[in-house]
């Protein structure tokens, strides 16, 4: 009898089990079951590569499709998430003007060519900020559409081009603005009008003082000329970290920079100016956009004919440079995929994008940094 018990009470118990099992199977909060088609990803981190496509003659290339493209991730074929169009993809600019001294004879004629660039590249959709760049970054006006930011781009004064150049400070700002404002899944773009050099920015100021500070400390009574030779080379290594601390910025932002520089051929003049156009290069080249280095005529000479004359002649050069660049902003693309890759934290992964199709032109970003 005591064994016949035992054995009910047994299987009530198990009985019991059951039933709550059951019961939790049929409860709403339970896990419900997986999708086998539906894809997992794990440690995975989306990649942004906005690219541009054109034809031999700068022309837009327009309806390419997921199937037209190919991207490697440090020499490995990815798999493309989505691509998305120009017109599918709303466009966020950030344009900046150099308002120091060395931009100051052509500034009001560059002013009017970027409103007429605004007003012919921004959709109702797309959105532009404006910053100056002097001694320090400056945000004259937030994202906006077209008739509010050309408004800005207008309102700068001329008179106000008369200061130092914190060229890296402004575009590591510009740069993480769009980072933080604009939102996923839309084109961010720099345009620059710069001549990219920099004696202002924080970094290079910081060197400065420190250079000085070494070389009193150690000598009361310093040579001036080898204190000069110092603080150049000073300023010359934190140019040179500033400039990656920039690249940095503009990769970790998904844009691309386009960049004019007004001083033109005569860049060349000194090792100042042909670094600051090397700055413009770099980052132009590693976020997949273009340089821009026109040969302008000078409008501040004593001859008021020849001045005119050159204004014209700038007027229509810098218009043609605005167009091939609205050409390529026409022909941009938004190419997204996951990377399941595992890399070192800060690690520049080096990218490569192709098309199926030949003859066309592409520009894109050539890498990321890991941010694990």
């Amino acid at each position: 009898m005591l064994r016949k018990h035992l054995f009910k009470t047994a299987f009530s118990f198990f009985a019991l089990i059951a039933a709550a099992s059951a019961a939790m199977a049929q409860s709403p909060s339970a896990t419900p079951p997986v999708d086998d088609d539906e894809p997992i990803r794990i440690d995975s981190r989306l990649i942004v590569v906005p690219v541009s496509v054109v034809d031999a003659n700068g022309q837009p290339v327009t309806g390419l499709t997921q199937a037209d493209f190919q991207i490697s991730e440090e020499g490995r074929r990815q798999q493309i998430e989505s691509v998305g169009s120009a017109d599918s993809v709303p466009l966020d600019i950030a344009l900046l003007f150099d308002v120091s001294a060395s931009t100051d004879a052509m500034f009001r004629f560059q002013q009017e060519t970027a409103v007429k660039f605004l007003k012919d590249v921004l959709r109702a959709e797309d959105r532009a900020a404006i910053f100056t760049i002097g001694e320090k970054a400056l945000l004259v006006s937030g994202l906006a559409q077209a008739g509010p930011a050309t408004e800005s781009v207008l309102a700068i004064p001329v008179e106000r081009a008369k200061q130092p150049t914190a060229f890296f400070d402004s575009v590591r700002a510009a740069a993480d603005y769009l980072r933080e404002n604009s939102q996923s899944g839309r084109r961010r773009v720099i345009v620059v009008i710069s001549d990219g050099e920099d004696n202002f920015s924080v970094g290079v100021q910081r060197a400065q003082r420190t250079a000085e500070r070494r070389v009193v400390d150690n000598r009361p009574d310093p040579d001036l000329k080898r204190l000069g030779q110092i603080i150049q080379q000073a300023q010359q290594a934190a140019k040179v970290a500033e400039r990656q601390k920039v690249l940095r910025a503009l990769q970790d932002a998904d844009t691309v920079m386009y960049a004019v520089n007004p001083a033109g051929s005569s860049y060349r003049l000194n090792q100042i100016s042909v670094f600051g156009q090397e700055n413009m290069q770099i980052f132009s080249d590693e976020t997949g956009g273009t340089a821009f280095l026109p040969n302008f005529g000078p409008i501040d000479t004593n001859d008021n004919y020849l001045n005119g004359n050159n204004r014209r002649k700038n007027t229509e050069l810098l218009e043609r440079i605005f167009r091939q660049l609205g050409n390529e902003l026409r022909a941009q693309y938004l190419i997204q995929y996951y990377s399941d890759a595992t890399y070192p934290d800060g690690k520049l992964v080096k990218l490569s994008v192709g098309l199926t199709r030949p003859a066309a032109r592409v520009r894109a970003r050539q890498g990321y940094y890991v941010r694990n």
